[in-house]
């Protein structure tokens, strides 16, 4: 089974959001997707400053097995990315809640995207997915 933090949102395409102190909202891929995808070899994360809509492909994941998009869950601008992914991308592999995030984002006012997920309703979502 999936490691699945309760608090962490989700979205269908398997990403998780931890909204952070400062207001912003760090974003990277679920263990599942991780998984999933296998061994990565390269991430390619978008630049700060970006603007961002809900539902944008903001970033590339790529194992040996697949690339995959990875899609913005809420409009905003990119205040972090996390450069040492580059060098890395195999900590998203090993810590894909924790030194494997992607981004992190300012939300837009009203920016909000797909309807996030719990971490019950994720567990679910994956089951049914068969994963």
């Amino acid at each position: 089974m999936s490691n699945v933090p309760s608090d962490l949102k989700y979205t269908k395409s398997h990403e998780w959001l931890r909204t952070l102190s400062d207001g912003t909202v760090e974003v990277g891929i679920t263990d599942h997707a991780q998984h999933a995808l296998g061994d990565l070899v390269f991430v390619e994360v978008p630049e700060v400053g970006r603007k961002l809509s809900a539902g944008e492909p903001f970033a590339v994941v790529e194992s040996v097995k697949a690339a995959s998009d990875v899609y913005a869950p809420l409009s905003g601008e990119v205040t972090a990315s996390n450069a040492a992914l580059a060098a890395e991308p195999e900590a998203i592999n090993s810590d894909a809640y924790g030194k494997g995030w992607l981004m992190r984002v300012r939300p837009a006012g009203g920016g909000a995207g797909p309807a996030l997920l719990t971490a019950a309703e994720y567990e679910k979502l994956i089951a049914e997915e068969g994963g």
